[in-house]
């Protein structure tokens, strides 16, 4: 089931149209997975109502936004780029990282991205992100798949330049980061995605710049939820990403590899598409 915010209200897409749900999608998600098949089949049997690209808006606001870094590809050659190092460092495979990003920069399907005032180096980053249905503290990782809701696609949009400088602190990123996330263009419903095996790409103003699979993760959702939950708390409506594919999912990834900004760093009126088998398609250009 796809669970969008339109114009014209919270809605499930079917092939038919848009069928209008009684509550909005934050509500809907915090219902958890069961109950909110159930709305989304009462609202699907009623008649659809017609909607457009651009009635898409953001699909929800997270209470809070976790954003992990599980690709070793994307690690290896972003090091390179932004922090002036080689290799994987050895404790990255003790857990999942994570860092908590902005939840109040947040920015829906087609929103046009400012660039920070004295950023010269904006970069994308391919992710898809996993909604929570339910919470907890201490989850077993049955439990963290349990609790899974859906999923979508997340742009963890990037200043390199200002987070190479701010990261030599050893603390961050911080505003190398904070400026915009997008989500979109909605939420899958888990039942719909058994396998993640899913096909990532991303294009600059058409032309295909990465591409990876999003099993390459080193671990999985289920894993970083609880690692996430581990002596804390995780809330319904959470949500947690994937972090950076590997295969040109940044720019950062392949500046790093060949050693020369190539592809330049993006420019005000670039697009960025990415587009990740059975979810759908997020774009954004930057203003």
């Amino acid at each position: 089931m796809r669970i969008a915010n339109l114009r014209q209200g919270p809605a499930v897409l079917s092939d038919e149209g848009a069928h209008l749900l009684p509550v909005p999608v934050g509500e809907l998600v915090t219902l958890g997975l069961e109950r909110a098949l159930e709305l989304g089949a009462a609202a699907v049997a009623q008649p659809p109502v017609a909607w457009a690209e651009a009635d898409l808006l953001l699909p929800y606001k997270p209470p809070s936004v976790r954003d992990f870094v599980t690709f070793e590809s994307h690690v290896e050659g972003v090091r390179r780029s932004v922090d002036n190092a080689s290799g994987v460092p050895d404790a990255w495979y003790d857990a999942p990282t994570f860092y908590f990003t902005n939840p109040h920069a947040l920015y829906g399907p087609g929103a046009p991205i400012p660039r920070p005032a004295t950023c010269r180096a904006l970069d994308f980053e391919l992710e898809v992100g996993v909604v929570l249905g339910d919470g907890g503290t201490d989850l077993s990782e049955a439990e963290a798949e349990a609790a899974i809701f859906g999923y979508t696609i997340v742009n963890d949009w990037s200043a390199r330049d200002i987070q190479s400088r701010e990261m030599q602190v050893g603390l961050g990123p911080a505003k190398g980061k904070d400026f915009a996330t997008s989500i979109g263009p909605w939420i899958v419903t888990a039942d719909e995605l058994p396998s993640l095996d899913l096909d990532c790409r991303v294009s600059v103003n058409g032309e295909q710049v990465g591409r990876d699979r999003l099993s390459h993760m080193n671990w999985t959702f289920p894993q970083m939820i609880a690692y996430a939950s581990r002596d804390s708390v995780v809330l319904a409506g959470d949500l947690l990403a994937s972090g950076t594919t590997g295969g040109g999912g940044c720019l950062a990834e392949l500046w790093g590899r060949r050693g020369e900004q190539i592809p330049p760093p993006l420019e005000p009126g670039d697009v960025v598409t990415i587009d990740v088998e059975g979810i759908g398609r997020l774009s954004a250009a930057v203003a």
